[in-house]
């Protein structure tokens, strides 16, 4: 055997050696990604089961023509109301954010526990349903209650004044056992 069988075994030699690297870094690569998503999915799922919204309540008052929306948050999981998505009778609503307030703070976009997320929207028309969807896809939906204001204009007989009373009248002396 000369030179030219060894010189061939050697670089059939190198070649598998350079072709295993390749496949193993190819390989660990993959399966590190793998991995990754499936530690991503856990987080998910995790994040899922400690999120919980209730509590729902929504009611259109047709005399201001607005829809009033109350949710509070339930689970364990703050919330973020930019990653929250609102429809109202199947329409997505868009930049409902800046109607919204949680505990009374419009300024803040954190939705922590046990916090009531109040928005109010200007609607024509009355909604049927709304429907609250979280980032990791917890959702609430509830029909809308139709309300309306008071009007202005009352009955005398619910609110007479003072003066309007008539009072019997009492002359003789003042009364005793009282």
């Amino acid at each position: 055997m000369g030179f030219s069988v060894s010189g061939a075994a050697a670089i059939i030699f190198i070649s598998i050696f350079l072709a295993f690297g390749v496949w193993y870094a190819a390989a660990s690569s993959s399966f590190d990604m793998v991995t990754d998503a499936q530690d991503d999915r856990a987080d998910r799922s995790l994040s899922a089961e400690n999120t919980g919204v209730g509590d729902t309540q929504a009611v259109y008052n047709n005399t201001t023509e607005t829809v009033t929306i109350n949710v509070t948050n339930t689970g364990t999981t703050g919330l973020s109301l930019s990653e929250t998505d609102l429809l109202i009778d199947g329409e997505y609503i868009v930049d409902w954010q800046a109607d919204a307030e949680i505990a009374g703070d419009a300024d803040t976009n954190l939705w922590l526990s046990n916090e009531q997320l109040t928005i109010t929207l200007e609607r024509d028309t009355e909604p049927s349903t709304v429907k609250l969807v979280t980032a990791s896809g917890v959702d609430t939906q509830t029909a809308v209650e139709t309300v309306s204001a008071p009007d202005n204009e009352t009955d005398s007989e619910d609110n007479e004044s003072v003066e309007s009373l008539s009072f019997p009248s009492v002359s003789g002396g003042a009364v005793h056992g009282i």
